[in-house]
């Protein structure tokens, strides 16, 4: 599967739009007791990259229920609420695409 922010794939032609798809994944943040800002930090950044993971699996799957075997237009958005909750919703359009 090639994901890309672009709206294209160099090198390939896109013949069949198939639809927007998305992924959303959501996830508390792991708190650590610490005063140290440093290691806070690195806990939400790791945090952040799990939700996204999962967010980009959910996007994977969607896609290939449609039998796309490319993504463009890949645009994610990370949301991080008061109440300790990342969430990562990660949107695009799935495509049939073959090389040029």
């Amino acid at each position: 599967m090639i994901l890309t922010t672009t709206n294209s794939i160099e090198d390939y032609k896109i013949l069949e739009y198939l639809g927007v798809i998305s992924g959303t994944a959501a996830n508390m943040q792991k708190n650590t007791m610490t005063f140290n800002m440093q290691k806070y930090y690195e806990g939400i950044s790791e945090s952040i990259a799990e939700v996204k993971e999962q967010a980009f699996a959910k996007l994977n799957a969607n896609a290939e229920k449609l039998n796309a075997n490319a993504i463009v237009g890949i645009n994610v958005e990370i949301e991080l609420s008061n109440s300790a909750i990342i969430i990562v919703t990660v949107t695009g359009t799935a495509v049939s695409i073959i090389k040029k």
